[in-house]
């Protein structure tokens, strides 16, 4: 069962068959006039939600962030089409209609939200049982009033629209309409004929939207209208790592150096008496020989290690502007005026009929 207090968590959320299948959003919520409890809600269904299929919400629950009825999808789309007036009311007719078409029993004094003339309320009925004449027809469950008469034609005290604890004066009545004497019993189809008694509490229209604030029951002479306002912050995530890694690799290099050789050139130089001395020292003829040491220069590699830079990470921040989408609710306020229809505009002198 949905309860007040879960009405805004119903309003334009969606709502589920018994099967798990979306049958569309709750647009409205209607109450009983009576216990002031969630008895209909209405769906959104067809293209773009253009039209509104009634649901009783009896036996509802919520679920998470959805509501879900004992219907399947094709039921509630298939539901008949019926009017509200102008006040945000169904009309009895229709909600009998509905009730039918989903097969709930809408004579039990739970189902009775607003009934319209000929029915009463079942919470009169128990009072007027204290009556010893038909008065417990106005206030009854529909007819049985007629079984707990002993006196007169007992529905005619439901002219009055009296509760059920006016039982005596409408055995009066009854009485003095039906030109019976106490002895004589009723007939027990007259008791639910005289339906035009209004219980106490009720209107004659059911549930009334629940959009309207229920404060202007207490006195409270305004409505509050609230609206959700959207703020964005910013949150701080970490989206990645930066890291350095050194590695070794292996290039071949060029460079040129100068190689210096030694190589063998014979000279000769003719006898002079300056190297005549020179010349003669020795064995006249003989055989000789000298040797004479080459050097030449090779390159040599070697390499050694060293510094060349310093490298380091460093962050830098940027800002850039990014638009953010959200959707909001507003509370709206409108106006509605209800007709309460009286007797004399009905043409009804309140008589007995």
């Amino acid at each position: 069962m949905i309860t007040r207090e879960q009405i805004p968590t119903v309003l334009d959320h969606p709502v589920f068959d018994d099967g798990g299948n979306k049958i569309g959003e709750a647009a409205h919520v209607f109450l009983d006039d009576a216990t002031g409890r969630p008895e209909w809600v209405t769906v959104k269904t067809g293209w773009f939600g253009s039209s509104e299929s009634f649901v009783p919400i009896r036996d509802a629950s919520m679920v998470a962030d959805h509501i879900e009825v004992p219907f399947a999808k094709g039921k509630v789309k298939g539901a008949p089409h019926v009017d509200v007036d102008a006040g945000g009311h169904l009309s009895v007719d229709e909600e009998h209609r509905l009730y039918d078409y989903y097969g709930v029993p809408w004579d039990e004094p739970t189902s009775r939200t607003g009934r319209a003339p000929g029915d009463a309320a079942g919470t009169t009925g128990t009072a007027g049982g204290a009556g010893t004449a038909g008065a417990a027809g106005a206030a009854g469950t529909r007819g049985t009033a007629g079984t707990a008469g002993t006196a007169g034609t007992a529905g005619t005290a439901g002219t009055a629209g009296t509760s059920g604890t006016q039982g005596a004066a409408g055995a009066a009545a009854g009485g003095a309409a039906g030109g019976a004497a106490a002895g004589r019993s009723a007939t027990p189809g007259r008791a639910g004929t005289p339906g035009r008694a209004e219980s106490p509490g009720r209107t004659p229209t059911a549930g009334r939207r629940a959009g309207a604030d229920d404060r202007f029951r207490h006195g409270d002479d305004a409505m509050t209208r609230s609206e959700e306002r959207m703020h964005v912050g910013v949150e701080r995530r970490e989206t990645g790592r930066a890291r350095l890694r050194k590695y070794v690799v292996t290039e071949d290099v060029e460079q040129t150096v100068p190689l210096r050789h030694e190589e063998v050139r014979i000279e000769r130089e003719p006898i002079t008496d300056a190297n005549r001395g020179d010349a003669v020292r020795g064995p006249e003829i003989s055989e000789a020989e000298y040797e004479l040491t080459l050097h030449a220069e090779r390159p040599v590699v070697e390499t050694e290690a060293v510094p060349v830079e310093r490298v380091r990470l460093t962050t830098e921040e940027h800002t850039e502007q990014e638009t953010v989408h959200g959707r909001v609710r507003k509370e709206r306020i409108e106006g509605e005026t209800e007709r309460i229809e009286s007797d004399r505009d009905r043409g009804d002198e309140g008589g007995i009929r």
